[in-house]
């Protein structure tokens, strides 16, 4: 206890701790109140300066930060308040014969202190998008955003300070140190996002205190293209998803798995809309990102340079400039399974390009790996996309397009196993932040009173009857 007592952020959790019935029992209005100010504060008071923060930090489009982090998170506040009434309600279920005289329901109570761990490639979405849920299901909230986009931290912790009181919400900035203190109090619920080594750290200090855990991490979501799909609209959509933010979102496709006919067909189609979208000289376009520290460009950088150990081709792109952390749009053919490419998760804009042979072949390459956040196919055949639907696991699909079930507030968002641990987003993210409260409520006797002791022959048939019958 005293070294809890001793962690510099216990008093600001034990401001929460003792706060957290209060919010707990706030209304409907009082939490849409509070959707609200944040939803005001993002769309209209703080936008131009949340779109200089991503520029400085990311080098991010306008538009991109508009569609990837403006308007996610609008779209969340508005869809959370259009449901919250229906969530926070009785939610009424039917009982059993054997317990007649009773009625039975679920409510969803608020888990209490709950810590969310953001990460720097959508630093407001990924931030503030599990902070709607927190607080459209009654919870208070210490943040932890990334210690990579200091701009966007200073700004999120100046927004978080003039909507809400820090008995409430409250952000902290820092370096690692930081999350491993924040790791150390009982929190009742942990909300995570960034990479599977990481998040098994969190699981483990959350086990300590037993506090339940949201884990959104990545892995290698695969892109499976088969010999019936329309290779020029598969090579658009990639193109897009791939090198959106400069490839660095966890639902980037990772890798292509393409029949091997097509491949050739693919690589000149990819060049053709590189070339559309950022120009030949995609350095100078100001619709492409730039990758977020030093640190990352020169992971990236090995990667290449792995790959041309193991002589790989550069089909498209490989050009870098440290300076200014730029890494060009780049796919990569003709690379041996032990390229780290085809063994880390990129996380950046490099695309490497597999074949296969069979459809049975690629599945198994996928089944090979860690079980993957997302999974697209491109195929015109339903049989070929529900095989690879059914003999492959993954957190989500897209069929014939990549990244935009995210967008979907009425579908869960997350990963399983090595990709995550639990869903957000929409009711999703609220029910990730409640707890399912079983209520019975007895009305008139209770037959079960019949079987209360002394056991008598009697009662003994009562419930050979009551298991066969009810």
């Amino acid at each position: 206890m005293s070294n809890i007592i001793n962690n510099p952020y216990y008093q600001l959790f034990l401001k929460q701790k003792e706060n957290q019935f209060k919010i707990g029992k706030s209304t409907y209005r009082q939490r849409v109140k509070k959707l609200n100010a944040l939803q005001r504060a993002i769309e209209v008071t703080y936008r131009e300066q949340i779109k200089e923060a991503l520029y400085k930090d990311l080098g991010k489009p306008v538009v991109e930060t508009e569609l990837s982090e403006v308007y996610q998170i609008i779209g969340d506040i508005k869809y959370v308040k259009k449901h919250l009434h229906q969530w926070m309600g009785k939610q009424r279920v039917n009982t059993p014969m054997s317990m007649l005289g009773s009625s039975s329901y679920y409510i969803y109570e608020p888990k209490g202190v709950c810590l969310i761990i953001s990460p720097w490639n959508f630093p407001f979405n990924l931030t503030f998008g599990p902070l709607v849920s927190a607080i459209a299901a009654g919870n208070t909230a210490i943040i932890k955003p990334s210690e990579m986009t200091p701009n966007c931290s200073v700004l999120m912790a100046k927004i978080v300070i003039d909507v809400f009181s820090e008995d409430e919400v409250a952000l902290v900035v820092g370096e690692i140190e930081v999350s491993t203190a924040l790791l150390e109090l009982p929190f009742n619920h942990i909300f995570f996002t960034g990479s599977p080594n990481v998040g098994k750290i969190v699981m483990a200090a959350a086990a300590k205190n037993l506090a339940s855990v949201t884990l959104e991490l990545g892995g290698k979501s695969p892109t499976v293209i088969d010999s019936t799909a329309h290779i020029d609209k598969a090579a658009k959509k990639i193109m897009w998803g791939k090198y959106m933010n400069a490839g660095q979102i966890c639902v980037s496709p990772d890798y292509v798995l393409i029949d091997e006919v097509k491949k050739l067909e693919f690589i000149e189609s990819c060049k053709k809309w590189i070339k559309g979208f950022y120009t030949e000289q995609p350095k100078d376009s100001k619709s492409y990102a730039r990758i977020v520290t030093h640190k990352h460009f020169e992971r990236l950088k090995s990667h290449i340079e792995n790959a041309e150990n193991f002589n790989a081709k550069i089909e498209v792109g490989g050009q870098l400039d440290s300076d200014s952390k730029y890494i060009a749009p780049t796919i990569i053919s003709n690379l041996k399974d032990e390229a780290t490419l085809l063994q880390e998760e990129i996380f950046g804009p490099i695309l490497p390009i597999v074949t296969y042979k069979t459809l049975d072949e690629a599945i198994n390459y996928i089944n090979a790996k860690e079980r993957p956040l997302a999974l697209y196919i491109y195929s015109k055949s339903k049989a070929n996309t529900k095989k690879v639907i059914q003999n492959t696991r993954a957190g989500g699909t897209c069929i014939n397009n990549n990244i935009i079930h995210y967008a979907n507030h009425n579908l869960p968002f997350g990963g399983t196993n090595n990709s995550g641990i639990g869903k957000s987003h929409g009711f999703f993210g609220f029910e990730a932040f409640s707890n399912k409260r079983a209520v019975v409520k007895q009305h008139t006797f209770g037959v079960t009173e019949l079987l209360f002791p002394p056991y008598t022959n009697l009662k003994e048939k009562l419930v050979r009857l009551t298991i066969k019958w009810f």
